[in-house]
């Protein structure tokens, strides 16, 4: 079973967070964004959004979906 999410990525810069998220399964599509930015809210296995604050650090735990 594949993994849905990463905690630990928590408080990384993105672009290392996405390195690991893509390491771990290279099939995924990793999205950055800003924390509170607008989604849809269409449910996809294979994306992962990864939320930053205002210094480019994860601020929540990525996961697919």
């Amino acid at each position: 079973m594949s993994k849905t999410e990463w905690p630990e990525l928590v408080g990384l810069p993105a672009q290392e967070a996405e390195a690991k998220i893509k390491e771990e399964n290279s099939n995924l599509t990793v999205h950055i964004l800003p924390e509170l930015s607008p989604v849809t809210m269409d449910y996809r296995e294979d994306r992962v959004r990864i939320f930053t604050n205002a210094e480019n650090k994860v601020s929540q735990v990525p996961r697919t979906g």
